[in-house]
């Protein structure tokens, strides 16, 4: 199945600078991160998107392959320099197989939150198990709900007021599920996208991780490692699979 949905050459065009962190310093934190996983072994990214983490991963040496629902998003990788040497996959990496077995499989960039239901982001976590050789790992990188920052009844949260662009998640804290609102000012006019989301907290993805066989071996609160805490926006976490079958 290949569906753009959200993720339409419209935005595919535009992702890179009103969506993607392209921070260098974080993407290079990001990176070294994942060679250091890798362990000289071979990656594959779920939803590699334009290619943001996997250009650069592969330029670091590591062999890297991807899947992406949206044609668009790969469209615009391979117009990057080396983005025509990274195979993808387009499908939906709940259920999409690449052929081999991978050290690492990852996902950054809350892009678990993109499957919006429970379900869903089980069969993503066993889908990557079953990609992994015995030892691998898989990453995700992703939000920790920001129900800390929401008023008690309140269903709005901000996440931006800028000259240019406003955004607003409407959170639903029954159903787990929010939509991102973004509303951007520019000189030919407004402009609007609401992208829906599922959250989860991190000890339900530990679950997740159970389920598809897998153990937690890291929680991060960011790229440079740094410790998990009660004040954490943002982790990473890193579960492997056992080195032999049970």
């Amino acid at each position: 199945m290949t569906n753009d949905g959200v993720f339409d050459a419209h935005v595919a065009q535009t992702y890179d600078k009103q969506h993607g962190n392209t921070d260098h310093t974080v993407i290079e934190q990001t990176v070294d991160v994942l060679v250091d996983l890798a362990a000289e072994g071979t990656a594959l990214e779920f939803a590699i998107g334009t290619g943001r983490i996997a250009l650069p991963l592969a330029a670091k040496g590591v062999p890297v392959q991807g899947n992406e629902l949206s044609e668009a998003m790969v469209a615009q990788m391979r117009l990057k320099p080396g983005g025509e040497e990274i195979p993808v996959a387009v499908g939906d990496m709940t259920t999409l197989r690449s052929a081999g077995e991978f050290s690492l499989v990852y996902l950054v960039f809350n892009t678990l939150d993109n499957l919006t239901t429970q379900a869903a982001q089980v069969a993503c976590f066993e889908n990557a198990a079953g990609h992994l050789r015995p030892g691998g790992r898989f990453l995700v990188e992703t939000q920790v709900p920001p129900l800390q920052r929401l008023p008690v009844g309140e269903t709005h949260l901000a996440f931006d007021a800028g000259p240019n662009h406003w955004g607003m998640d409407e959170i639903d804290v029954v159903t787990q599920t929010y939509h991102s609102h973004h509303l951007w000012l520019r000189e030919d006019g407004p402009e609007s996208l609401s992208v829906p989301f599922r959250y989860a907290w991190p000890a339900e993805m530990d679950l997740m991780a159970r389920i598809a066989g897998l153990s937690l071996e890291h929680r991060w609160g960011d790229w440079t490692r740094a410790p998990f805490t009660k004040d954490s926006r943002s982790h990473i976490s890193v579960w492997r699979k056992p080195d032999e079958a049970p």
